[in-house]
């Protein structure tokens, strides 16, 4: 009966610290906290009942829908005369998995995410999936147009310059080609190795130089891998 009272007590203290962890973050008090505490909830700290994992992959493939429909619509009405090409870059840069890890990280996620800490490799990816799958909770918990609202007032605009987002130069690979062919430093990609995915296979490149290891990329196609390993590179040579 103790070990049921204490055990009882650790969840209530462990569902306090989520609701306020998701008040700060969303700007608003849950309705239903188990919808969160599922979104964050990595699989490799799911437990296996009757042959099925609960964890956060169903939450981050809705959130993932819903996010791409937000940033949409924000950008369909801010730029109401660029063509279809230019609004899906530009959104292709919004939800990419860098930029939602680096929003994830500002927002604290990586406090209440459940995870395995110690695989370093699943950290780098991890953040923004959780971000993704509690943007599916904020659907299902509020519906479409709060979750909207939480997309644009507390991700976009707080943390992304979008006329900065629309002018930067996003072919890091030929960036890091052009410095290559400009220094005479030899590089490459090798695609190290793939993983399941929500949408497939997973992409994961890493880019040597000089046959020296420097970023490491993810992504669902190949290109999309290369091109992030290529950015992280670019960041750690200080290629502009």
């Amino acid at each position: 009966m103790w070990g049921l009272l204490k055990s009882t007590k650790e969840s209530k203290k462990e569902n306090q610290k989520l609701v306020i962890a998701i008040r700060t973050i969303a700007g608003f008090t849950p309705s239903n906290i188990e919808l969160y505490r599922l979104a964050t909830l990595h699989s490799s700290k799911a437990k296996e009942v009757d042959g099925f994992k609960e964890s956060n992959e169903r939450l981050e493939y809705l959130g993932d829908a819903i996010l791409g429909a937000a940033v949409a619509d924000y950008l369909f009405k801010k730029y109401p005369f660029k063509d279809e090409g230019f609004l899906t870059e530009i959104r292709s840069r919004i939800v990419n998995r860098e930029t939602l890890n680096q929003i994830a990280r500002k927002l604290g996620i990586p406090d209440i995410v459940q995870s395995d800490k110690k695989n370093t490799q699943l950290q780098q990816v991890i953040l923004g999936n959780a971000l993704e799958a509690i943007v599916g909770a904020v659907y299902l918990d509020k519906g479409y147009i709060r979750c909207k609202k939480f997309v644009v007032d507390k991700l976009i605009q707080p943390y992304l310059n979008i006329e900065e987002v629309v002018n930067s130069n996003t072919n890091f690979k030929s960036k890091i080609i052009e410095w290559s062919q400009r220094t005479n430093t030899p590089i490459r990609f090798e695609v190290e190795s793939t993983k399941k995915g929500k949408t497939g296979k997973e992409f994961i490149a890493l880019l040597f130089v000089d046959e020296q290891p420097y970023g490491q990329g993810f992504g669902y196609t190949k290109k999309k891998a290369e091109q992030d390993a290529a950015q992280k590179t670019c960041s750690m040579l200080n290629i502009k």
